[in-house]
């Protein structure tokens, strides 16, 4: 795979990621403190069909998160030259994820009707892909320029919305997104991709970790759709750019846990005739507690194998070539496929 030179800038911009992740984390963390007796009081979650707990607690931890992260972004890109396209295309993704902020947070205190959420999320995502990524293409010889951006463009609300169908249960985001995002700051560090696109996964990564206390079991704060929706919006334009980087394949494994089960129960529900839009408790990782697995036992195992999918992810891109790349990626499917069943079946007993 080509991997971009950016002479010695990258060996100063090496150091950047590191603290825009501990900044971010700094700074969601207290904006978490900050923020919650004011959640408590005008933004309470109360438990319904699709919800793990039981008693109602605070939504709006997102909030924190993207704050945090994009703060702390901006004071990197700040103190240090990058190229302007590179800072535009950041700004264009932190525009968008506010905007689908307000529309989740608006959803989160008065639901809005499934069709106007699409139309919104749309609006966010095609202006990510236009302003922020108005060259990048994954299939140049396959497929004209249109049916690639229609693509992309129901990829990536697809992918906005899965995250926020997994955000159901404490730390499953932290679990699913965390690793994801810290292998993409190091793939900015290490040339894979562009810097910058390095330090929003890094700030990504950071703002996570420092709402992570707040939603440990049993989860003193969520993220609500105020944090679930941008997340997914920025996570699927870390895994585009990745994409556009040569590394297919690694885009594809390191989302794999979430989009599998995701993906799967949508289809089974729409094979049932269900309404896919209204809360259910259908997911994998929802069946495994009630299946009998602990919260803390959930999370545990999605996020080793998300750990395993960084690893998988990374050989693709060291050892390119056809077979490499499929072997990576049919191992990544085996050990998720194993997950999920596990999780449908229950932990062993005896």
């Amino acid at each position: 795979m080509r991997r971009l030179d950016y002479g010695a800038a990258a060996l100063t911009f090496q150091l950047i990621p590191p603290a825009i992740l501990a900044a971010a984390a700094v700074l969601a963390a207290v904006l978490c403190v900050v923020l919650r007796p004011v959640l408590l009081r005008y933004a309470l979650a109360r438990p319904n069909a699709r919800s793990s707990h039981k008693v109602p607690t605070p939504q709006g931890g997102g909030i924190a998160v993207l704050a945090g992260a994009f703060l702390a972004l901006t004071a990197a890109l700040w103190l240090s030259p990058v190229e302007g396209e590179a800072g535009r295309a950041v700004l264009a993704v932190g525009l968008a994820a506010a905007a689908l902020a307000l529309v989740g947070a608006w959803d989160d205190i008065r639901p809005l009707p499934a069709s106007v959420r699409l139309v919104l999320q749309a609006a966010c995502v095609g202006f990510v892909l236009f302003r922020a990524a108005p060259e990048l293409r994954l299939f140049p010889e396959v497929m004209p320029l249109v049916a690639e951006r229609a693509l992309a463009l129901l990829a990536g609300v697809w992918f906005v919305n899965l995250v926020n169908f997994m955000d159901g249960l404490d730390w499953i985001t932290v679990a699913g997104i965390v690793p994801l995002a810290g292998a993409l700051a190091l793939a900015g560090s290490l040339g894979v991709i562009d810097p910058v696109t390095g330090w929003l996964a890094a700030a990504l990564c950071g703002g996570l970790l420092g709402f992570a206390p707040f939603n440990r079991p049993l989860a003193r704060l969520f993220l609500g759709d105020v944090g679930s929706l941008p997340i997914g919006l920025v996570t699927a334009y870390l895994l585009y750019r990745l994409a556009g980087s040569g590394a297919l394949t690694a885009a594809v494994i390191l989302p794999l846990y979430h989009l599998a089960d995701a993906t799967i129960t949508l289809l089974r529900r729409l094979a049932r005739g269900e309404k896919v839009w209204e809360a259910h408790r259908s997911h994998f990782y929802q069946q495994a507690t009630t299946n009998g697995f602990s919260v803390l036992a959930v999370v545990g195992r999605v996020a080793l194998l998300n750990l395993a999918l960084v690893g998988l992810a990374g050989l693709s891109v060291a050892f390119p070539g056809l077979w490499n790349q499929l072997g990576y990626l049919a191992i990544a499917v085996l050990l998720t496929g194993l997950l999920l069943r596990r999780f449908a079946t229950g932990p062993r007993h005896g």
